[in-house]
């Protein structure tokens, strides 16, 4: 069975990452307690450099899954609440609106915030922690948005969910991932660095060798190996960095997480757990979005940037899990949620509980 699965990983992967698209393609499938990794392209087309399962990927938007988990986590220890508003950890947002805003809309994205920072055109400059503050403050949505009443999707609101983390456990939001989530399920070739100068990660020599080097989905080179891009001027605020081989074990502890502390594995299960219904198909979790396709129920999260795609799909009933990290923009991630997902559920029988 596990030859059929990678045949079919392999039969859709491949025509996506073929020598006339640009970068490479790393991805990872995670079923029957087995791993599998499927490699394409080169991480850095300059030098030849080829994609490897531990090559770093910049995660874009596959980051917020982690900080759902961090939520999720607090709620099951006691230690914040879904319906706790804002202002009981930042005390600052004191404008009409955001004061509203509970820490479960913002990780279900139904806060309804919708910033300069979330939607085309995007801003020409970043804003510092005072000018995000500011912009939070004055706020003021389109008529009939509310808090909770809708799925507005919200890179800006997941930004103000990291200060809520770093503000009610008075650490900064790399070390929270670290020890709670990464060391924790032994992933090691995770991180949040911060920028530099010139927006690369400061990263050591060792881990930067790994870093790929972005493009858009024309082929042209963006930003530096390593890049850091952001629209938010404050620590903690750039990309996450990961290897398909570190990110398919998170995978497994998703959907398989029979060896890992329970708590730990609860909160991976609450954050997959729907929290709004959008329509008969698509709902969402925290962070994770849910798709309900004929035969079987997708949870995902996709993400990308200019010169970064990645998708994490979850079929949690048959224990599967798909990991896909490119270094281009645009690459057409939809294959593992519509093909690649619902083939390989086909093959196995759901699991109880």
């Amino acid at each position: 069975m596990i030859a059929q699965m990678r045949d079919i990983v392999a039969n859709e992967l491949a025509p996506t990452a073929t020598p006339d698209h640009a970068g490479g393609l790393a991805a990872a499938l995670y079923a029957g307690r087995h791993f599998e990794f499927f490699t394409y392209g080169f991480a850095d087309d300059a030098a030849k450099r080829p994609v490897t399962p531990d090559t770093l990927f910049n995660l874009a938007s596959l980051r917020k899954p982690f900080e759902a988990t961090l939520v999720a986590l607090g709620t099951l220890r006691g230690e914040l609440r879904l319906d706790d508003r804002l202002p009981k950890y930042l005390p600052e947002l004191t404008g009409e609106y955001i004061r509203r805003v509970t820490v479960g809309e913002l990780v279900a994205h139904t806060s309804g915030l919708l910033l300069p920072t979330d939607h085309p055109p995007w801003p020409n400059e970043q804003y510092d922690r005072a000018q995000f503050i500011g912009m939070l403050n004055a706020f003021a949505p389109a008529p009939g948005v509310a808090p909770g009443r809708q799925r507005v999707y919200t890179h800006a609101g997941y930004v103000l969910l990291q200060l809520v983390l770093e503000r009610r456990y008075g650490m900064p939001i790399a070390p929270l991932f670290q020890q709670r989530i990464l060391g924790p399920l032994g992933m090691t070739a995770t991180c949040v660095p911060e920028r530099g100068e010139d927006n690369r990660a400061i990263m050591d020599a060792d881990w930067m060798q790994r870093a790929v080097q972005g493009y858009s989905d024309q082929g042209m080179a963006i930003g530096p190996i390593g890049d850091q891009q952001s629209y938010f001027d404050f620590p903690g605020t750039g990309q996450m960095f990961s290897s398909a081989r570190d990110l398919a074990t998170f995978v497994a502890a998703c959907v398989d997480g029979r060896a890992i502390d329970p708590h730990l594995r609860e909160a991976l299960r609450l954050a997959q757990r729907e929290a709004f219904r959008v329509d008969d198909r698509f709902g969402q979790a925290m962070a994770w979005e849910t798709v309900r396709l004929p035969g079987v129920t997708v949870v995902d999260k996709p993400g990308g940037l200019n010169n970064a795609s990645g998708y994490i799909g979850l079929v949690p009933a048959r224990r599967i899990g798909i990991v896909l990290l490119a270094n281009r923009g645009e690459y057409p991630h939809e294959i593992a949620r519509y093909k690649i997902l619902p083939a390989l559920a086909q093959l196995i029988a759901p699991h109880g509980g």
